[in-house]
């Protein structure tokens, strides 16, 4: 049983930020040989999922982790407030559309996920609800699996209270970053202990293992999710 609180959103004891970046830079470019041939042998697709709380680093990553990857095989979807036509679907007819076809590699920014996480933090559906999703999504994760090749990553951008604080902050601080501000994000910070809950729910109900990537130190984060990626890649 994972529990969040237990596990540090940073860097392990000892890491040199200097020689983890020389030893990410590395790994990125192994990832981006390793997605051209994906591309080019087109039998199988990679699915990459960053979900976490706001500020904790999902764009920086995809900036960062991905830049050596082909332009012509790689697919970025965000996911924001349902449209009133996805409203009138069941809840992965939006997200089904959007999974990569062989030879693909598409990266979530927020996925299905939060159809099981702000929706049960507002109260906006109930346990059983959220159950019975939780369920529609493991299947829909194992058919993508089993039924088309793809090979899942999910990562949990693992960021503490203290640091989200600190981004949020960084948004109206710094004026290259007061287009991300969001009065929303910090309302949304007040819910970060059902958030938390929620996010654990998921995490430890899912047939597909998560990655808990620690993200307070953005040289860390971006190491973690290169190192996974190519290695298993």
């Amino acid at each position: 049983m994972i529990k969040l609180a237990e596990i540090s959103t940073r860097a392990p004891e000892g890491w040199d930020k200097k020689e983890t970046e020389k030893e990410t830079e590395k790994l990125v470019k192994k990832l981006g040989k390793l997605h051209h041939n994906l591309y080019a042998e087109s039998k199988q697709s990679v699915l990459v999922i960053l979900q976490g709380m706001d500020g904790s680093g999902k764009d920086g990553a995809v900036r960062n982790v991905f830049s050596d990857c082909t332009i012509a095989g790689l697919d970025l979807v965000s996911f924001k407030k349902p449209t009133e036509e996805e409203f009138a679907h069941d809840f992965l007819w939006r997200v089904h559309r959007w999974v990569p076809q062989k030879g693909m590699l598409t990266i979530f920014n927020r996925s299905h996920y939060e159809d099981i996480l702000i929706q049960r933090v507002h109260g906006w559906i109930d346990m059983e609800r959220v159950q019975k999703r939780m369920n529609a999504i493991n299947a829909f994760e194992d058919l993508l699996q089993f039924d088309n090749n793809t090979k899942i990553f999910k990562f949990y951008m693992h960021i503490s209270k203290e640091e989200q604080l600190v981004q949020l902050q960084e948004r109206i601080d710094d004026p290259e970053k007061r287009w991300k501000h969001n009065d929303g994000d910090w309302k949304e910070r007040e819910h970060w202990d059902q958030y938390m809950e929620a996010y654990e729910y998921a995490i430890n109900n899912s047939t597909t293992p998560w990655h808990i990537c620690p993200v307070d130190q953005r040289w860390y984060r971006n190491y973690f999710i290169a190192k996974t990626l190519a290695d298993n890649l």
